[in-house]
């Protein structure tokens, strides 16, 4: 039971505390009043929402933002390990300097936008701060089912809205220069691999000869590979193999005879077993050299001033580190003098980066020593990931007439509204749409519409019939049905 206990305040006045007690039996405040009826009042609604179960928010609501997310949230947060990895780092990266010591109580909509709006003008884009925005809200709404909080006040606040770009796909002569550019064989496999099955690069580099039916000269996607932090992997490595790709369930992809082939002679070549991987991380590769390449010719002139005001003559090592030029003649002269400086045993350079796998491709590993300098090799103005040739694959299926389903299959994806995106990439949908438009606009009348014809005369109108032409027909079917089964002469029955 509780009750309005009197107390003076710090200028002697006489002020009343509402005391109810939780369902656990603690002591709990409703707060404080001028008068002994308003406390009455607040630890009354106070006890009747305990009693009905919904008064837990008034203590738990006390706990901080970041004691909530620490404690509660994450660790009982069910998602994939790569999800739990990005939720945490986008966690720590842009919502608990805001949120972190607020109580979940004090959290309001105007928080919120306040919170959007410092973004903005950091620089997220809207994009991300949408994903953000999206992010907040679920871990209230968690809060609001914990009994943290009554309501979710993200639910208020909307964010600036999100324009979706037109996917860029290459053409197949961009790909063609590509893919001749690629430094080796595995790469070049893995590659075509990509663009005729659409696969995610997860996908892709999880294929084990296991998966590859060559009878069939298809691939059953199974599975997918994900590459995270060890503090985020159950076992504290770097590679976690999902047993089911996006959106669930598996999917068969078929190839074409040429590339069936080629997959065939490689698990051959290489003698591979059913549990090994199709496409491996090679660390034998030279680890990429970045140096500037510049013309012969003797370099002329001086260095803008720097802060001082001082200039240097391009090409030498003061030019380089007193006048911050990095044009390439500056930067070959510090290049050459680090070069002698190891030559001579005085310099110890830093080792090449060793990239902890189990033999799955690091993503950024084929990145900076495949991709890249494919790319410097070929002097194609297009910046290719291998994300970009899965849109490629779907936008050649659709030009070359695949139905929308087939390429939705092909794909995994969940929805049809995914798939969809693709339509804009087909290169005659316009002019097909032109077209029917003007087929429609230039069929002419057939000469039965002219004024004052009975359109019900026209069979390629089908105009419906009256209640009496329709009873005439009828009345005349029945009477030649009736003169058949008498034994009568065959006739025609009437239209």
């Amino acid at each position: 039971m509780g009750c309005s206990l009197k107390r003076l305040n710090s200028k002697g006045q006489r002020r009343w505390t509402a005391v109810y007690f939780d369902r656990h039996g603690d002591r709990r405040s409703a707060g404080t009043f001028a008068t002994k009826k308003d406390a009455d009042k607040a630890w009354k609604a106070a006890e009747a929402k305990v009693n009905a179960r919904r008064g837990d928010h008034l203590v738990r609501g006390q706990t901080s933002f970041k004691t909530y997310v620490e404690e509660t949230w994450l660790p009982n947060l069910t998602v994939e390990v790569k999800t739990r990895e990005v939720y945490t780092y986008q966690m720590y990266a842009h919502i608990m300097g805001y949120f972190g010591d607020l109580p979940m109580l004090d959290i309001y909509t105007t928080d919120i936008k306040e919170w959007l709006t410092g973004l903005k003008e950091a620089g997220v884009k809207a994009t991300t701060r949408k994903r953000l925005k999206q992010l907040l809200s679920s871990i209230l709404s968690s809060a609001v089912d914990d009994k943290y909080i009554a309501e979710n006040p993200c639910l208020l606040v909307k964010t600036d809205a999100v324009t979706q770009k037109p996917l860029k796909i290459i053409t197949p002569d961009q790909y063609g220069i590509f893919y001749e550019a690629l430094p080796d064989a595995m790469s070049r496999l893995l590659v075509e691999t990509a663009i005729e099955t659409g696969g995610r690069w997860g996908e892709l580099t999880e294929f084990r000869v296991g998966d590859w039916d060559p009878a069939e000269r298809a691939f059953t996607i199974s599975r997918a590979v994900v590459q995270v932090r060890p503090e985020f992997h159950p076992e504290g490595k770097r590679f976690f193999v999902k047993d089911c790709p996006k959106e669930g369930g598996f999917r068969i992809v078929k190839v074409a005879p040429h590339l069936a082939t080629k997959i065939d002679d490689h698990i051959a070549a290489h003698d591979l077993q059913d549990n090994d991987l199709l496409f491996w991380y090679r660390p034998e590769t030279t680890r990429l050299q970045n140096h500037a390449t510049v013309s012969v010719a003797k370099p002329l002139g001086r260095t803008a001033p720097n802060e001082r005001g001082r200039t240097y003559k391009h090409g030498t090592m003061s030019a380089y580190t007193a006048g911050r030029c990095r044009c390439g003649h500056c930067r070959t002269a510090m290049s050459d003098y680090r070069r002698k400086r190891r030559a001579a045993g005085k310099d110890n350079p830093r080792p090449g980066r060793t990239w902890d796998t189990d033999g799955h491709i690091p993503n950024r590993w084929f990145r900076e020593q495949i991709i890249r300098p494919a790319l410097k090799k070929a002097e194609i103005k297009v910046d290719i990931r291998m994300h970009l040739l899965r849109h490629a694959h779907a936008s050649w299926l659709l030009n070359g007439g695949a139905d929308l389903m087939v390429v939705k299959e092909r794909l995994g994806h969940g929805s049809i509204t995914t798939t969809e995106r693709y339509l804009h990439t087909v290169h005659n949908a316009d002019e097909t749409a032109l077209a029917a438009l003007d087929k429609i606009r230039t069929t002419r009348r057939p000469a039965e519409q002219a004024e004052g014809a009975d359109l019900r005369a026209v069979p390629s109108q089908r105009q419906p019939l009256s209640n009496e032409e329709l009873l005439a027909q009828m009345s005349a079917l029945q009477a030649e049905l009736t003169k058949r089964l008498n034994g009568g002469t065959e006739g025609t029955v009437p239209a």
